[in-house]
């Protein structure tokens, strides 16, 4: 069998504890600034780029950094707050992937292996709305890279940083890897670069020309190491074995509405995304989540549990339009007030594996299973919107 392709991709926040800084205080914003000790034994945390054009670095004692740049504006920082923001970010992308590693407080790894057709064969368009997000709900500067593998995602992201978003494509990691200086492969410190340019070996495509038992017999261990790297060839598996807690569908329209029966539609169109992803995970959910956001941007959720777990369509849309009926149409009546809505959004959460569930003794639901199953396959081989359940 062909080995399933992997995607993995690197999210690395530029400049992490200056952008949170600038965030409570925006006269930071366009100068050279710097979290870091300001006494005579103080060093530089992080750095701006605006700061690192003077050459102030991390790990810089501050005296050092204030003598390179005299207008450097050096700030104590707050740890807890990078903490802070940095877990809900994580949050933030577990709704995004199925697995998610955090690397360092300033990184993460995102496996989108299989979930291809879940973002409409798009996953490098998926890498810019992603940077954008970020950008949007933390007001946080960020590098992504997607690639085959750990190694050469990182390698990518250093690449383009600051702010930029870069796709290396299957089968071309060597290729992209090539006209790189050596000292952009993770594990090559200053020892090891001196000992390599000893042999006039200074760009990765340099180690491509040289056999793996030379490396070896010149770095021991590590010398298949790098000659992996330089290949292209890296670990494509997260140490995380991470499972999202929830699955959800928003829409925002494109005009506020208030037509009862289109947001109906609107509902049950979401709705069956929600299944068919949590069908393709095996998983079935308990709890059933509405989101309504209004005109005036106040937001409203809520949510029921069920007494069985599922993933059925109909019977999750019977829930959700309980819901929404409940909370938009409180008493009932086609002229109760009813704002306008801009956006729409179910979700699906409390999962346990499908094979677990007992199986049924009625052979009607049985046989909606195997329905389920029928319209899952012709989803996948044609796409999305080449059936639907319809919500009756």
């Amino acid at each position: 069998m062909e080995r399933q392709k992997k995607y993995i991709a690197h999210i690395d926040l530029d400049c992490f504890f200056v952008s949170v800084e600038r965030i409570k205080d925006h006269s930071l914003i366009g100068k050279p600034a710097a979290v870091g000790g300001t006494g005579r034994r103080g060093v530089i945390s992080s750095a701006s780029y605006e700061a690192r054009k003077f050459g102030v670095r991390s790990a810089m004692p501050t005296v050092q950094a204030l003598d390179l740049c005299p207008q450097l504006i050096v700030v104590h920082g707050s740890h807890d707050e990078y903490g802070r923001v940095s877990k809900q970010l994580y949050k933030f992308l577990c709704d995004y992937a199925p697995i998610v590693q955090q690397a360092s407080i300033d990184e993460m790894y995102m496996d989108f292996t299989g979930c291809e057709k879940l973002y409409n064969n798009d996953l490098p368009g998926l890498m810019r709305t992603l940077q954008a997000l970020v950008k949007k709900e933390f007001s946080l500067p960020c590098t992504i890279a997607l690639s085959s593998n750990k190694v050469v995602s990182k390698i990518a992201t250093g690449c383009v940083k600051p702010e930029g978003c870069i796709t290396i494509e299957h089968g071309l990691e060597k290729e992209f890897l090539s006209p790189l200086n050596i000292n952009v492969i993770p594990g090559v410190g200053a020892k090891t670069e001196q000992e390599l340019r000893k042999y006039d070996i200074n760009l990765i495509r340099d180690l491509q020309k040289m056999p793996k038992e030379m490396l070896e017999s010149m770095l021991g261990d590590h010398g298949g190491y790098f000659h992996r790297v330089a290949m292209g060839i890296g670990n494509d598996r997260l140490e995380v074995a991470w499972k999202r807690k929830s699955i959800s569908s928003e829409n925002t329209f494109s005009k506020d509405t208030s037509n009862t029966e289109e947001l109906l539609r609107y509902l049950y169109d979401l709705t069956e995304t929600v299944c068919h992803n949590t069908r393709r995970y095996g998983w079935k959910g308990k709890t059933v989540k509405l989101k309504l956001r209004y005109s005036d941007f106040s937001t409203i959720t809520r949510n029921i549990t069920l007494k069985e777990s599922t993933n059925d369509d109909k019977v999750v849309f019977d829930a959700v339009k309980g819901i929404f009926l409940k909370t938009y149409l409180p008493d009932g009546a086609l002229d109760a007030r009813r704002a306008p809505i801009r956006l729409l959004g179910v979700g699906l959460t409390q999962f346990s594996e499908a094979k677990e569930e007992p199986m049924s003794l009625f052979p009607e639901d049985e046989k909606r299973t195997q329905v389920l199953r029928a319209v899952d396959k012709l989803k996948k081989k044609f796409g999305d919107d080449a059936i639907h359940t319809g919500a009756i």
